[in-house]
């Protein structure tokens, strides 16, 4: 507000709103005011809108920012999920100063795959896992109607011929009677002898066929070859079973796997640098991975006598003469062989051998390799391979034991590529 008084005007009060002064009288005065003393000041600038465009330019810097970060963990390269096994150290053997220890696996020596003697469709299956069978015990069966049909039919015929024969016997020895009071003649005498033999042939014939029909029979039983425990079974009732398989998957070849557990033993493959020092009837303790607190009282049984030249080592059969319920077919185990008193050689080099599955060792062009998992990422690893035993091979050199190795893996893993193992 600012006062102003100019020669022949009244003072005037001068309002501002703004950019904007309004000028009024301070002196009342009875005529009518001067609008033409009104005006509006443009020099101040307009109120500018920078700011509400600067917020619209920040909330697009965050939104982009946002969708940038997103974009990136897309396409970024994610973990690949892999299955994971462990390079287990096993085979070979140490000489130290108390005797020589070897890693093995406990193994029946009486073990068979029992199988029918004829193909068809299993109809009975009498014993699962664990059960205890004596020799000869039916295990299972075979559908035998057609076989049951074919006995009876061949033991009706033999039987229709034994009649036959009987009347014919007697026939003849009336012929024999009339021919000695000059009857009948020779011919029919003769005739008679001659259907007497044949059908004494075809009797014989018959009764073969009704063996034959018999075995057949009995073949439909599945009986087991010796007293034992049946440790796995191979087929189920409504399969197709034959003595070998022929023309397809589903066709089984064994119905039942078992073992007399009465003669479990140990094979442990022992180096052949000290094979020397391993004699049959040698004592040896037994020490099960399942329980290593405990050892069971074993006995050489068998220095095969013949090595394998990829691993250089020579079986061993330690049978087990503690008898005891809790030890089981292919469980690991480690044998010490007991140096006998006075024998005070020297000690030997152990010879480390590592085991992996065979799922884990990928043979490509570019040679043999294992996938090893280290800190998330993995690592292709040139290996040498040995013998193969059952499911697991030999690595001879690159792998230590205990490394985690990739199983199956895919067929586009590379080399530092990041994993996650699957639960």
């Amino acid at each position: 507000m600012r006062g102003s008084c100019e020669r022949g005007l009244p003072a005037v009060l001068t309002i501002g709103f703004g950019a904007a002064y309004f000028h009024r009288p301070l002196a009342m005065s009875t005529s009518p005011p001067d609008l033409s003393r009104l005006r509006i000041d443009r020099d101040d600038a307009p109120p500018s809108g920078g700011g509400s465009r600067g917020r619209r330019w920040w909330l697009f810097g965050i939104a982009g920012a946002g969708a940038i970060a997103v974009t990136a963990f897309l396409l970024a390269p994610r973990a690949t999920e892999v299955q994971i096994a462990v390079a287990e150290a096993t085979g070979g053997g140490s000489a130290g100063g108390s005797g020589i220890t070897a890693n093995g696996y406990v193994v029946a020596r009486t073990k068979a795959s029992v199988s029918a003697k004829i193909p068809g469709r299993l109809a009975y299956l009498g014993v699962s896992e664990g059960s205890r069978v004596r020799k000869g015990h039916v295990i299972a069966r075979i559908e035998n109607a057609d076989y049951r049909a074919a006995l009876q039919a061949a033991e009706a015929t033999a039987k229709q011929i034994d009649v036959e024969l009987v009347q014919a016997r007697r026939d003849l020895d009336r012929a024999r009677t009339l021919r000695a009071d000059q009857v009948i003649a020779e011919t029919d005498l003769e005739r008679a002898t001659t259907r007497v033999d044949g059908l004494a042939a075809q009797l014989n014939a018959s009764r073969a066929q009704s063996a034959l029909a018999r075995a057949n029979l009995e073949n439909t039983n599945v009986r087991a070859p010796f007293d034992g425990t049946i440790l796995r079974k191979d087929a189920e009732v409504g399969e197709i079973v034959a003595p070998s398989s022929a023309g397809g998957g589903l066709t089984r070849t064994a119905i039942v796997t078992m073992a007399d557990l009465g003669t479990l033993e140990v094979e442990v493959d022992v180096n052949e640098a000290y094979i020397a020092q391993v004699r049959n009837g040698q004592d040896g303790r037994i020490t099960l991975d399942a329980y290593p607190d405990t050892s069971f009282v074993g006995r050489v049984r068998q220095v095969v006598p013949t090595a394998d030249r990829q691993k250089a080592t020579v079986q061993v059969k330690v049978s087990i003469l503690d008898r005891d319920p809790r030890i089981l077919p292919e469980m690991g185990a480690k044998v010490e062989f007991v140096r006998p008193a006075g024998d005070a050689a020297a000690p030997i080099a152990t010879v480390r051998r590592v085991m992996v599955p065979a799922e884990a060792v990928n043979r490509g062009p570019n040679g043999t390799r294992v996938w090893v998992v280290e800190g998330g990422k993995v690592d292709a690893r040139a290996v040498e391979i040995g013998r193969t035993r059952g499911d697991r091979v030999e690595i001879r050199s690159g792998l230590s034991g205990g490394e985690n190795l990739v199983v199956n893996p895919p067929a586009d893993l590379e080399d530092g590529a990041k994993v996650r193992v699957r639960t």
